[in-house]
């Protein structure tokens, strides 16, 4: 078991991280959907998920872990 896994509010932090993340993402995106060309059906796909966190499908939800982890991998790395 890594250092992070053994916290008590590991799955709290991921999932704040990982709260943080999308919100991140839809900034980006957003900006990105204003200031440049993106196909039509990528801006479909992503006004789907210009949604709060909490209305995400699971299978998003995961992606946005897969990546909080990174982060909280980082510093711990860092802090060590």
């Amino acid at each position: 078991m890594s250092p992070l896994e053994e916290l008590e509010e590991y799955d709290d932090l991921v999932e704040a991280v990982a709260k943080l993340e999308h919100k991140q993402w839809v900034h980006w995106s957003k900006s990105l959907a204003k200031d440049e060309k993106i196909s039509k059906e990528r801006l479909e796909r992503w006004e789907k998920l210009w949604c709060s966190y909490s209305r995400l499908p699971e299978a998003q939800k995961e992606q946005d872990r897969i990546w909080a982890k990174k982060v909280l991998k980082v510093i711990l790395n860092t802090l060590q």
